[in-house]
């Protein structure tokens, strides 16, 4: 009987180019596959001659194909343009347009990475997905659930990205490089003789040219013809004093210092965004502080659904020290969490992921 055939996800970076070497190096039978998200000619009046950090570049399938050669597999690229513009870009430029902050990465795995791709693979008769990702998967020995768990490596850790996986979906999923750290997968990398070995990690937005969301969104919804309408308004305390002008509120995100085109003597920092009445307000750090906050369209990952008051460090950003709070259901989709110290810069549309120790419990959406 032949090995069960698995689909490793290549980006044409570090990370997945090692998945691949490693386990064709354990003799699995793999085939290697690369995403085609976005088509990096579009919107051309945002291309820059400055390298970037952003990933899933043309530069990076080439790299993709060439590790695949040279470790000896089948590859294929395969287009989700389509799907990815649905289920990432459009709602990226919705959340902006609604005075939200979205996280794209998140959507692109809930939807496309372990989703769409998961359904490719079955079609070239891959049975699980393999994937440069840094965190891990358990199964409860006594309940059989599959867990997600942090990474080996704190400061590479993605699960925070990830809280929105099913059952189903890890089940069907390897990390390979839950376990180790970034320099040993370099390390990794060269023993393995690969070319990218060297090679950056991705920082940026893939469709989003060196970070200049603003600009991505305006030229998005003039190719789109989606009507923008007046953005422009006034920045005011919260009070409702106003302090100045602005542009246009999706220019701005909740805790934003820089940039602000006022000036008072002391520091202010944006508290909140009001698309209805076009208004950013503005205030001291202080008042960036929330205490409590209610999550929508909560996933529960590690765990059934919580019906009485759960314990939890909560991450509310992917660089924040996860806090102790106490999460209380509300409905079977909203939980309102109570941290134990306020928290600076509770943001809506960012990701809201509960962890107990390494374990991810589950996570949704900041209201």
């Amino acid at each position: 009987m032949p090995e069960p055939l698995i689909a490793v996800a290549m980006s044409g970076g570090v990370d997945s180019s090692v998945v691949a070497g490693l386990m064709k190096r354990e003799g699995q039978n793999i085939v290697g596959m690369t995403m085609q998200l976005w088509n990096q000619r579009r919107l051309p009046e945002l291309a820059s001659d400055k390298p970037t950090g952003r990933c899933c570049s043309i530069d990076d399938v080439y790299d993709a194909r060439y590790v695949a050669q040279l470790v000896g597999i089948p590859y294929y690229v395969v287009n989700f343009e389509d799907a990815f513009e649905k289920a990432v870009v459009r709602p990226f430029v919705d959340d902006y347009l609604h005075g939200r902050t979205p996280i794209p990465c998140t959507l692109c795995n809930n939807f496309i990475k372990f989703d769409t791709f998961i359904e490719m693979a079955e079609g070239v008769g891959a049975e699980k997905i393999a994937t440069g990702h840094y965190a891990r998967i358990t199964q409860n020995p006594l309940t059989g659930r599959w867990e997600l768990r942090r990474a080996a490596d704190a400061s590479k850790d993605q699960t925070y990205f990830l809280f929105g996986l099913t059952q189903a979906q890890l089940s069907r999923t390897l990390f390979p490089l839950g376990g180790m750290v970034k320099s040993d997968v370099r390390e990794l990398a060269k023993s393995l003789a690969l070319p990218i070995a060297d090679k950056g990690d991705s920082q940026e937005i893939c469709f989003v040219p060196n970070g200049d969301y603003k600009a991505f969104i305006e030229a998005y919804c003039r190719e789109q013809e989606i009507p923008l309408g007046h953005m422009e308004g006034d920045i005011v305390t919260r009070d409702g004093q106003v302090l100045g002008g602005h542009a246009g509120y999706h220019s701005y995100t909740v805790g934003q210092r820089r940039g602000l085109g006022v000036a008072t003597g002391e520091p202010l920092y944006v508290i909140a965004t009001e698309p209805e009445t076009r208004r950013v307000v503005v205030g001291k750090e202080t008042e960036l502080q929330t205490a409590v906050f209610t999550a929508g369209q909560v996933n529960w990952i590690s765990i059934p659904p919580i019906h009485a008051p759960t314990r939890a460090q909560v991450r509310i950003r992917n660089r924040h020290m996860p806090a102790d709070a106490t999460l209380m259901r509300i409905d079977d989709t909203r939980v309102q969490v109570r941290f134990d110290a306020p928290q600076r810069a509770v943001t809506p549309g960012q990701g809201a992921v509960f962890y107990e120790g390494d374990l991810v419990l589950g996570g949704g959406w900041i209201d």
